[in-house]
């Protein structure tokens, strides 16, 4: 199977890359069922790279349909050591602005019906969180962002991603609620990814593009629906744009990641104990500690 060390999940609004080149679309099977889409992989910035439409290229799945754990598994499959995620959210700050960027450096959860994990089935792990992203490929992304010099585009380095369950968004006894606790953005999808991501032992990084303020903001009634496909469409654009230098990046100087040995100490029980269905499940993530 073709491999590739980056890879890239879009969310609402970025369902392809248009500067893709030597495109072939890849349909995999995982353990975990079929994800969102077909994987794309392609060659971006001179180096190879898969492509995942997050709810689907035609946006048929809710956040909470979404096949996280065939997603992550996927990605493992094609070899990604690096993974790229972007995610349209709504703000819940002042100074985060409708179009500018975010990468949080953390996470709270306020979902409530999500499989975020691989283990169980006969095999206990627990892997460290506290730091959710990595901070090496985070500032790889921060620094391509940077140099664009992207007009209408503030770079907002750190804050909090809230991930709520949805499909319908906040109340605003909620989104009040959320920014009493200092969270920057609010989103449906990144956690469980980030946690899979973790347990996958790939770097992962949040690419956070703010469409319009939660409704704690005293404007929020006079917000459109055709102003938040609009703001989605000039994101995506953006997105690209950074996503393509990030890549470039990663390629000349990949960084080193505690995520790569995330599961080193992570693994409670003896492998020995394993049952050998649930080690064939999850021989991917298992092989170089098996050996």
């Amino acid at each position: 199977m073709v491999t590739a060390q980056i890879g890239i999940i879009g969310g609402s609004g970025l369902y392809k890359m248009a500067d893709l080149q030597d495109v072939e679309e890849v349909k995999i099977s995982t353990p975990f069922g079929s994800p969102s889409d077909a994987l794309i992989l392609g060659t971006l910035s001179g180096t190879r790279v898969a492509f995942l439409a997050r709810h689907g290229r035609h946006h048929t799945l809710l956040p909470s349909e979404l096949p996280f754990r065939a997603n992550i598994y996927a990605m493992k499959q094609l070899g990604v050591e690096y993974l790229i995620s972007a995610s349209a959210v709504g703000s819940l700050k002042a100074e985060a602005k409708p179009l500018d960027m975010v990468i949080p450096d953390q996470f709270i959860d306020r979902t409530k019906n999500r499989i975020s994990t691989f283990f169980g089935e006969g095999i206990v792990a627990h892997i460290a969180f506290g730091e959710p992203i990595c901070q090496n490929l985070a500032g790889v992304l921060a620094d391509a962002i940077a140099s664009l010099n992207l007009p209408d585009v503030t770079l907002h380095r750190g804050g909090t991603y809230v991930c709520m369950e949805g499909p319908a968004f906040s109340t605003k006894a909620e989104s009040h609620l959320y920014r009493s606790w200092d969270a920057t953005v609010i989103g449906m999808t990144n956690l469980p990814e980030a946690k899979l991501a973790r347990e996958a032992e790939i770097a992962y990084a949040t690419l956070a593009l703010v469409t319009d303020y939660d409704c704690w903001h005293p404007d929020h009634d006079s917000v459109t629906v055709e102003m938040v496909v609009d703001n989605l469409q000039h994101n995506a654009v953006n997105a690209q744009k950074v996503i393509q230098e990030t890549v470039r990046r990663l390629r000349e100087n990949p960084p080193v990641s505690h995520a790569h040995s995330a599961l080193k100490y992570g693994i409670l029980t003896q492998l020995d104990q394993v049952p050998v269905a649930t080690k064939e499940k999850l021989g991917l993530l298992l092989q170089k500690y098996l050996r």
